[in-house]
């Protein structure tokens, strides 16, 4: 399983590096080539959040079950479900927070994705939150959001490297032009 995890970040490095430098010299887009990309954006999500989150099967990380997902009081999972009703649970996850980000078009599916992590209420503010910056400047029709965007870094208020990398392959996969 080790290996797995290390044999997929180092496919995305190469992609990373692939695309990269195939738009610094203009040429033929990446996107047709590699696999990851000729899947749907809310697969390439799934597989992303799959990456990176651990599989929550342990007493130790309740309330969290599956891929991340929170158990909310009126649902009834144990921390003993299947790989197939994590999948099934994420997937309904991410279908919830795309119909909540609908208004937004393409950029639905990244805002689920983040929306998945951090809480739709930190997009979409509160009574107590305001609206985040990213969210203002989608509404605006601004989609120069890659630095709003990898913003969502920090935890307890720190910087976090492992964190920000993430968001920067979340950006770097789901965001369409």
């Amino acid at each position: 399983m080790k290996y797995r995890k290390i044999f997929v970040f180092m496919l995305m490095i190469v992609v990373m590096t692939t695309v990269y430098g195939q738009e610094r010299y203009r040429a033929k887009p990446a996107s047709t080539q590699l696999s990851i990309y000729s899947l749907p954006p809310l697969e390439r999500a799934i597989s992303c959040i799959k990456f990176y989150e651990s599989w929550h099967g342990e007493k130790k990380h309740w309330p969290y079950v599956g891929w991340g997902h929170k158990v909310l009081p009126r649902e009834r999972f144990t921390n003993n479900i299947t790989k197939a009703q994590g999948d099934s649970i994420l997937r309904a996850d991410m279908m919830k927070f795309c119909r909540l980000f609908s208004k937004f078009g393409r950029d639905s599916v990244i805002l689920a994705c983040l929306a998945y992590q951090v809480g739709a209420f930190r997009l979409l503010g509160s009574k107590n939150l305001p609206k985040s910056k990213l969210i203002q400047k989608l509404e605006a029709g601004d989609r120069n959001i890659y630095k709003e965007y990898t913003s969502f870094r920090c935890y307890r208020g720190k910087v976090v490297q492992s964190i920000e990398r993430r968001r920067k392959v979340e950006f770097m996969l789901l965001f369409e032009e």
